[in-house]
């Protein structure tokens, strides 16, 4: 029998980890009184101190789906490129049709 997957709000996350880094508590110490596994913790900590400096806690724990800030800007970036290439293909080959229609 599988258990079913437990999910915590951004805030429960960045108050956990808060409570580790300036509570002066250890990772399994505030991991046994949340109730939740130590590596859990561990692997929230990294995240928050890899990508925290310049990230807002917003798009720290994105969560359902939803992506950070910075991978929009990619995805919106690559869908322009798409276009702009469709575009100077259709370009070409126009160029092409016209100067063989003129010779």
């Amino acid at each position: 029998m599988s258990k079913k997957r437990r999910l915590f709000t951004r805030e429960f996350k960045l108050e956990a980890v808060r409570l580790v880094e300036e509570g002066g508590l250890s990772i399994g110490q505030v991991a046994r009184d949340l109730g939740i596994n130590d590596s859990v913790l561990r692997r929230w900590r990294d995240r928050i101190l890899s990508e925290g400096a310049g990230s807002s806690p917003t798009d720290l724990f994105p969560g359902n789906g939803k992506l950070t800030t910075q991978d929009e800007e990619i995805r919106r970036l690559r869908r322009e490129l798409e276009v702009v290439r469709q575009e100077r293909d259709f370009l070409k080959k126009a160029a092409a049709y016209f100067a063989k229609e003129s010779r």
